[in-house]
């Protein structure tokens, strides 16, 4: 009986399979969901009684309850009754995703130049309010909790909300040591309509959210689509993916033990496997199979049917393997190969790049300081990942002090305002000096 479990597939067959990551029949849930909520076609906040029973009837909440809020109170209780080892990781991945969104926060500052006549510049900002999602579907998602609200912090953002059905203890935790200032306890379109659109009840204000981030189900992403340019939002991101580049010199046990990683995560998920060494995919696909089976449920049958859209290709050269690579532009790329760090140098288009056989993702998924929300679906070709710049603006300015030393800027305006047509550009250009007093 054949243990293969990884598809074989030639670089001439490989399938970009670049597809809309909104769902159509999601889309059209999550609508039916807002419409019931009172948003899109009646505009205002989110009701309250209405979200609570939206709530209870999609499970994010028991039958008897009467709030969709979480309290701070429980959110520390349950920090308190985490063991010593969960607090301490617990504050130490809080710790290191901080320290890196932090870094990066610092990496743009405000600026000016001088200009003919002035001076112009740009101010950097944070939002006002930011909205996180953290799944709570198959497994709790707490270090979503902290790569999100700990982003919005070091941000500068005044306010965070976090939305996850279902908290589990360690969710709630960890929305304590990230200091949200709200959790709501609901899941799927409900809770990104209520960042978006806001909600008041009983004295409290869920305040409108400026820009939503966090990865979440299908009805998450449809949702998130239907609310952007209402607010802001991170990315529509697809299936999680993996795609893994290795030679004849990488440790075949490692790279399956990754690739299961990334397809035990949902039963759509997708792991790849490039080589230029057929003996290596054997051993790894060997190696996959044998891993795999000694999964506790339901991690086992979720990876086997991720699996089945997942593939390995032999590849002429390391070459041709990062060209591959960078057509598919994966949410993650790991590559372990003998002179690891030339080859990730030549890699272009990816979310998050894993270099060398210690530098496993799921390193990335927990909290080494990068974040672990990345763009999915081949769109690392012009964008990237989470980051406190989705919480960021950069607005410019221009001051003009003395008019005589801008006349030549104004010529010019005046000159191209005419070529394009626009006479009221022209002679707004030339008021100041034809019309001031």
């Amino acid at each position: 009986m054949s243990t293969k479990v990884l598809n074989r597939v030639t670089p001439a067959d490989v399938s970009l399979e670049i597809k809309d990551p909104v769902d159509p029949t999601a889309l059209q849930q999550a609508k039916a969901i807002m419409d019931e909520l009172m948003l899109i076609d009646g505009g205002g906040k989110v009701s309250q009684p209405k979200l609570l029973d939206v709530a209870k009837r999609l499970g994010d909440v028991p039958q008897d309850a009467t709030s969709v809020i979480v309290t701070k109170e429980q959110c520390k209780e349950a920090y308190d009754g985490l063991s010593d080892q969960e607090r301490a990781a617990l504050t130490n991945i809080h710790g290191r995703v901080k320290a890196f969104a932090e870094m990066q926060r610092k990496s743009v500052v405000d600026m000016e130049m001088g200009i003919p006549g002035g001076t112009a510049g740009h101010t950097v900002s944070p939002c006002k309010a930011a909205g996180c999602y953290a799944p709570g579907g198959r497994y709790p998602l707490p270090s979503s909790v902290l790569m999100t609200a700990v982003t919005a912090r070091a941000a500068g953002c005044e306010t965070v909300v976090l939305a996850s059905p279902k908290p589990a203890p360690i969710t709630m935790a960890a929305a304590h040591i990230s200091n949200v200032d709200m959790f709501l306890c609901v899941g799927g379109a409900q809770a990104i309509s209520t960042m978006a659109y806001g909600m008041e009840f009983d004295g409290v204000t869920v305040p409108r959210c400026d820009v939503i981030c966090g990865p979440g189900n299908k009805w998450v992403t449809a949702a998130k689509s239907l609310v952007n340019g209402k607010c802001g939002i991170d990315m529509l991101a697809g299936p999680s993916e993996v795609l893994v580049i290795c030679d004849e010199t990488a440790n075949a046990k490692v790279v399956a033990a990754d690739l299961i990683a990334q397809a035990e995560h949902d039963v759509v998920a997708r792991a790849i496997l490039l080589s230029t060494d057929t003996a290596m995919i054997e051993t790894v696909d060997q190696q996959v199979h044998e891993q795999i089976e000694a999964l506790p449920e339901p991690n086992r049958s979720t990876a086997l049917e991720a699996l089945k859209q997942s593939f390995a290709v032999k590849c002429d050269s390391i070459e041709q393997c990062i060209a591959i690579s960078d057509d598919i532009a994966p949410e993650h790329l790991e590559i372990q190969t003998k002179d690891s760090k030339a080859v990730a140098k030549a890699c272009g288009n990816y979310g998050g790049l894993f270099v060398g056989e210690h530098a496993a993702e799921v390193l990335g998924d927990y909290g080494a300081g990068p974040n672990h929300t990345l763009p999915t679906g081949g769109t690392g070709r012009y964008t990237g990942g989470l980051s406190v710049f989705n919480f960021l603006r950069i607005r410019t300015w221009m001051r003009v002090d003395d008019a005589k030393a801008s006349q030549g800027m104004v010529d010019d305006s005046v000159v191209m305002a005419r070529l394009e047509g626009l006479e009221g550009h022209a002679r707004a250009a030339e008021a100041p000096q034809t019309l001031g007093g």
